[in-house]
Formats: C-alpha cells, sequence, structure tokens
C-alpha cells in the first residue's frame, strides 16, 4: 500500500492501491452508460454481500444516514422502538429515534458486557415494539452482538430486527438469508458505511431490506424524510440511469473495486481472517499487560478497546505510536484516558498488526514498563497461523 502511516482506528480503515487507483478514475456524468454499468454491478455486489433476495441501498452518505434511513422508513411516529444498546454507538439511536417522535426505550448492557437474552425477552414482553435494533460491533467497547441468541427471542416477539453493521459487515456474519437460532429467524435490515471492514474511503450508505421490512414501509402512509425516504431510491437501484440525487460517482468506483476484493477473498475465509485478527491483537496484547475490556466470548473480530496498565498517559502513549507510523484512536465517554481503541478489519494486514503489536511494546518500553516484545509477537504468531492469510 502506499499510505504513508498505518491507520488502526475504528475507521476509516487502511485503502488498498486499486481502490484508490479506481477512485481517482475520470470523473463521469452520473447519466454516463459507463458510469450506469458500475453503479449497477456495485449494487448487484451489495446484494451479493448481504445475500438477499429483497432491496439494497447504495447511496452518498455515511453510516448515520444508514441508520436513519433503516428507521425512518420502518418505525412511524408514536410507535415504539427498542434499542439493544452495547455501547455508545447503541446509544445512538436514542437521539435518532427520538427526532422523528418514535417512542424510545433502551436496554443498556454495562460496558464490555452483552445483553442477555433473558433480559431482552423480558424488556419486549412489556411492551409492543414494532422493531430493535442491535449494533453487531459497537466499536465504543469492542463487544460483539450474538445474533444466534438474540434474534430469535426479537422474532417470538414480532418485532423487525435491523443490524448496525458497520463495523462489522463484510467481517461478521450478516447472511439475510440464514435463519438465526431456528426457522423465520432472518435479519430484516442490515446497514453499514463504505469505510470500515468494506475499506473503501468514507462516504457512501449501504442499506439492505428484506421483505418484511418493504411491507413495513408499505404500510405507511408517508415517512418524515426526503432522502432517506427509500421510495424515492428504489427506482434508481432498479435502473441507475434514473435521477434522484447526484450519486458520489468516484466514491462508486472505489466501491466496486471494494466489494471486489471482498467477494473475491470469500466471506467464509474473510469471517475466519477477522476472528483469528482480533485473537491475535488481544491475546499479545495481553502479554504487556494491557486487557481488553471485553472478554474473548464476547469481544467483536473488527476492533479492541484496549485498557491501559495503571499510569500510562493516553495523549502521550497515542503521540509516540503517531510518531512511529501508527495511529490509534482514544476512547469515549467515561474510558477516554483509560483505554485506547485498534482496529483490526477490513484491508488492514497481518504485518500491519504485527508491526503494530511490536511498536506498542516498543512505547511502553520507553515510557518505564517492562514488556516482553519477543514474546508477544510469539503469541500474535501462534494466532495467525490458524488461518491462511
Amino acid at each position: 500500500m502506499r499510505n504513508e502511516e498505518i491507520l488502526l482506528i475504528p475507521g476509516p480503515t487502511p485503502v488498498v492501491d486499486s481502490i484508490y487507483d479506481a477512485m481517482s478514475g475520470e470523473t463521469r456524468s452520473h447519466t454516463d452508460p459507463r458510469f450506469v454499468k458500475i453503479y449497477k454491478h456495485t449494487i448487484d455486489q451489495t446484494r451479493e454481500i448481504f445475500n438477499t433476495d429483497g432491496e439494497v441501498f447504495v447511496v452518498a452518505g455515511s453510516g448515520t444516514i444508514a441508520m436513519e434511513m433503516a428507521i425512518v422508513n420502518t418505525i412511524a411516529e408514536g410507535e415504539k422502538l427498542l434499542i439493544v444498546s452495547h455501547g455508545y454507538f447503541g446509544d445512538r439511536f436514542i437521539k435518532l429515534g427520538q427526532a422523528f417522535g418514535i417512542q424510545v426505550d433502551v436496554l443498556q448492557a454495562e460496558w464490555g458486557q452483552q445483553v442477555s437474552p433473558e433480559d431482552l425477552d423480558n424488556k419486549l414482553s412489556e411492551g409492543n415494539y414494532k422493531a430493535v435494533t442491535v449494533t453487531h460491533a459497537d466499536t465504543s467497547t469492542g463487544v460483539a452482538t450474538d445474533l444466534d441468541a438474540i434474534v430469535p427471542v426479537i422474532k417470538k416477539h414480532g418485532a423487525l430486527v435491523i443490524v448496525d453493521g458497520v463495523c462489522a459487515s463484510t467481517a461478521m456474519d450478516e447472511d439475510m438469508s440464514k435463519e438465526y437460532g431456528g426457522e423465520g429467524n432472518t435479519l430484516d435490515i442490515v446497514l453499514t458505511g463504505s469505510q470500515k471492514a468494506i475499506g473503501v474511503p468514507p462516504g457512501l450508505a449501504l442499506v439492505a431490506f428484506n421483505q418484511k421490512a418493504l411491507d413495513a414501509r408499505a404500510a405507511m402512509e408517508r415517512v418524515q424524510a426526503y432522502y432517506c425516504d427509500i421510495y424515492n431510491w428504489i427506482p434508481v437501484m432498479h435502473d441507475p440511469s434514473k435521477y434522484f440525487a447526484t450519486p458520489a460517482v468516484n466514491l462508486i468506483y472505489a466501491l466496486e473495486e471494494g466489494l471486489r476484493i471482498v467477494l473475491e477473498e470469500g466471506m467464509e475465509k474473510r469471517i475466519a481472517r477477522h476472528k483469528a485478527f482480533g485473537r491475535a491483537v488481544r491475546q499479545s496484547l495481553a502479554v504487556y499487560g494491557m486487557k481488553a475490556l471485553a472478554s474473548e466470548e464476547v469481544a467483536a473480530p473488527t476492533l479492541s478497546c484496549i485498557l491501559y496498565p495503571d499510569g500510562v498517559d493516553d495523549a502521550k502513549f497515542r503521540a509516540a505510536m503517531a510518531n512511529k507510523g501508527t495511529i490509534l484512536s482514544g476512547s469515549l465517554a467515561h474510558l477516554a484516558g483509560k483505554a485506547f481503541r485498534i482496529g483490526h478489519m477490513g484491508n488492514s494486514t497481518a504485518d500491519m498488526l504485527e508491526k503494530a503489536v511490536i511498536q506498542i511494546g516498543e512505547t511502553l518500553h520507553e515510557m518505564g514498563y517492562q514488556v516482553e516484545i519477543s514474546k508477544a509477537q510469539e503469541v500474535f504468531s501462534n494466532e495467525i497461523k490458524q488461518v491462511t492469510v
């Protein structure tokens, strides 16, 4: 890669040269048949990665636009939404729902923990919820949602399952044709952005609706949106030569290449690779006395929130890492200054992550901590050997 730094934050993630090359192609008219063909191909690729026979939407915007598109087209003003929150980004649905007059309830786990299926079942028994949002991998805590455990509970109560896959899609299992934990237990909406596990620069929102979610939109007389109303986008998704809003032409070029890379690797191998990367990073950093907030049982394969040993100055630590060429992210809310976050997803490689592990050890040593860098490297290598990378 021609990147000058190793970008290991929760997103954006490293971009490979072939994606940069695609994005730098000539900007053409959004109605040019050559662009229309590429746009249509990205829509087809998106359908393939989510494995859905419903509708998919590829539009200019961030993951927040994707979140808004998901709820505004399925939950009417006054209807009830339950938010399953494993951290800051689960909580983000609160204000989003409230902005549209939706009745919002939250089932919130302690940071680093998962909401239990039992607590979810009890909460859903309290009221008639139209939908439940779950963040598949919360980037504030590094906690993953166990879809096999909670999707059957949500379906038991007749609610829609809305999966925020912003930090999960193409790295974790989000198969919309799969039945999670039993017959009929499918994902109704999956949403994501271009800049995380997909490995494309920020600027595109991807959302997939199954037929049940589309039926929810059909039952709504109107939605409180214009840009985010899927009825304005469906004609474009079927025929990208039609116009509603100008697409991000060069980012569509980049997305086509990014999804080509994803599909060429294959979802099974890709998911296994991300699991190995996550374990390797967490286990090797544990050698330095750096504990992950989330235990291995609930940890996300795409990023980790790592607690500092006592006395480490967060700003100085991350500045020293940046001087070495590796960019890490600070933590949020009450963990600010007490932990850092490291992404290990998308186009990140084993070599990048091993280099980061070594540099983290070097930085700790420079700050006066006794660390075993060679042992951390050995642990990293042993975890990586479990998959072909």
